[in-house]
């Protein structure tokens, strides 16, 4: 395996998401793709064009001794499979949310990296963006006082009226939580630390939906998962935080998430966005006042994690790279909770407790992460 000062990089998957991670790959200098794979080698062909990269087919990207750390973009369902094949070839993975699909898939990726003495890293990385880690800044530097509480919301009607092919977002392993939590989770935890437990109450308003996009107008979608999930997480730091993830609201006016503290509230923005509004009221200022952002990379900067992760990879170890397989572990058992909570009527203890992700440094040049 090659280590030079930057690693080289396969991509599997050219789907939608793809071409955010050729680019943000281009704007980090660690970063070198080299090749991109898909089962259809007509997509992987034209994004190899577009980028300037090799075409493979997934087998041949794997035995590719010039990769060294694969972007598993695949759909969920076999994200675990693709990154344990990457894995047993000897290269370090990057892989799109969630990491698994169940646990015990997530947790056998993170034991075989570890035999293999290789690292994991995953989506979201979108807290490494300006918004939220302006927001870091400002509660680590006490801002708020202590966090006591907090909401995050994410509700809408679901994908099926804009996605081409909404149907797996009603499977298992879809819904608003699978879908969209890890992003709201993730940005919880790089702002609080880890959860302790979870209390959570989930249902469905229907049991099949109607798809009203363009390409399967009409077609009936059978529901298999949790449209709409609403929960408590209590924090090892004592926040408790109401959460509610839903594909089953018309229209509402919350903000993405909102932090309450003994001296102060903040407004952090969308945490599926780098950058996007952030504002704070304390006592002395009287009203919410919009923050300039501390921090760089407010654009779709999508790699930006796999790069932290190259660092890692060239320190050999001791740059901790942020969007971890272990945060990902940790998101992924949050989530579940949700339904074990609301099927047991019980709290759900979480077992994880991976460390607070570290801030990124003020002054950082573009195109670095240290």
């Amino acid at each position: 395996m090659s280590t030079p000062k930057k690693i080289n990089v396969g991509i599997i998957g050219c789907g939608n998401i793809s071409q955010a991670y050729f680019n943000g790959a281009k704007t980090f200098e660690v970063l070198n793709v080299v090749s991109c794979a898909d089962l259809n080698a007509a997509a992987a062909e034209a994004k190899a064009v577009e980028n300037g990269c090799k075409a493979e087919s997934v087998e041949e990207l794997l035995a590719n001794p010039e990769v060294d750390l694969v972007i598993n973009l695949t759909i969920p369902a076999v994200h675990a499979e693709v990154s344990m094949m990457a894995l047993n070839a000897g290269k370090h993975v990057h892989c799109e949310k969630p990491l698994a699909v169940h646990l015990e898939d997530a947790k056998a990726v993170l034991d075989l990296a570890a035999e293999k003495n290789l690292l994991v890293g995953c989506a979201p990385d979108t807290f490494m963006g300006a918004g939220f880690q302006t927001c870091r800044k400002l509660v680590d530097d006490g801002w708020l006082g202590r966090v006591v509480g907090g909401t995050a919301f994410m509700m809408g009607r679901g994908p099926e009226s804009w996605h081409p092919n909404p149907a797996f977002f009603y499977e298992i392993g879809g819904g608003p939580m699978f879908d969209m939590g890890p992003y709201y989770i993730t940005a919880l935890v790089h702002l609080l630390g880890p959860v302790k437990r979870v209390s959570a109450v989930t249902t469905r308003a229907f049991e099949t939906r109607i798809a009203t996009c363009e390409a399967q107008f009409g077609k009936e979608l059978p529901v298999h998962v949790p449209t709409h999930n609403s929960g408590t997480l209590e924090f090892h730091s004592g926040a408790v935080i109401t959460v509610t993830v839903s594909f089953d609201v018309y229209k509402h006016q919350h903000k993405p998430i909102e932090l309450y503290g003994t001296e102060g509230s903040l407004q952090c923005p969308d945490p599926n966005t780098f950058g996007g509004p952030v504002a704070v009221w304390t006592p002395t200022g009287g009203e919410w006042r919009e923050q300039a952002f501390s921090h760089r990379y407010a654009k779709n900067f999508r790699s930006i994690g796999a790069a932290d992760m190259a660092m890692a990879i060239l320190s050999g170890g001791a740059h901790k790279h942020r969007a971890s397989g272990e945060l990902a572990y940790h998101a992924l058992e949050v989530m579940h909770a949700f339904e074990k909570s609301s099927e047991s009527g019980q709290h759900i203890v979480i077992e994880s407790k991976p460390p607070q992700p570290a801030p990124l440094p003020l002054g950082l040049i573009e195109g670095r992460l240290g």
